[in-house]
């Protein structure tokens, strides 16, 4: 799989950015250490000036990648889904069997993620912890909706279709599909934030996963068995 990551771009909505930062060193900089520092200070705490400081360049330089830190905030977000989106495909493309997919599937969406070096100026730990951490902030806003409509959330919203066409792949009568979805791909979020703050809320531990969790949460509601 990492050989075919190796040659895809990940792409995200051109509107959300004002120049890629993909395209060259510093915007691959700015992306690399604003993961970094959001994870180290907390996105409120974050700014332009302190990032501009760490990358040793002008506040203004960064400006011209990013209109807002919101708008980053939004750029890092949609990269982590499209990069996990990857590897739900490239892993379950090959598996037949509509069980094993999306058992698959749900422990790709809900896992801890380890390190990928199919992108150097990514740290995906990190990328994983701020999206757990911050990912609330990126549509918890008054533009939510405006922002909906210019496609923001695309990649996010297909990656909850994709775990949706698996479920009803499983069983097609079940009714709630696209909430069974997005339960799972949000609360796991949710869960390894728990399991890391608030260890009595949850029964996520060093044992037990929320992919484990999960799996038997969807398994049950869909009244079906787990592959052994």
């Amino acid at each position: 799989m990492k050989s075919l990551l190796s040659n895809l771009r990940i792409d995200i909505n051109e509107k959300i950015y004002l120049k890629d930062p993909q395209s060259s060193d510093l915007g691959k900089r700015i992306i690399e250490h604003s993961i970094k520092l959001i994870d180290e200070i907390g996105f409120d705490s974050f700014t332009f000036k302190k990032l501009g400081a760490i990358i040793g360049s002008n506040e203004s330089s960064i400006y011209r990648y990013f209109d807002s830190k919101h708008k980053l905030l939004l750029y890092l977000t949609s990269w982590y889904w499209a990069w996990l989106e990857y590897q739900l495909v490239f892993s379950t493309t090959n598996i037949s069997d509509a069980n094993e997919k999306l058992e698959k599937a749900i422990n790709i969406m809900t896992r801890t993620i380890e390190a990928d070096s199919t992108f150097a100026h990514i740290d995906e730990i990190a990328l994983s912890r701020v999206v757990i951490n911050e990912y609330s902030k990126s549509y918890l806003t008054k533009e939510v909706d405006e922002e909906n409509k210019e496609g923001y959330f695309a990649i996010y919203k297909r990656l909850i279709t994709r775990l949706h066409n698996m479920i009803t792949e499983v069983n097609s009568d079940y009714k709630y599909p696209h909430s069974l979805a997005s339960t799972v791909i949000e609360g796991a979020l949710y869960q390894h934030f728990l399991k890391d703050h608030f260890q009595s809320l949850t029964d996520c531990d060093n044992k037990i996963q929320p992919s484990d969790y999960f799996t038997h949460l969807v398994f049950n509601a869909l009244n079906i068995t787990k592959n052994d």
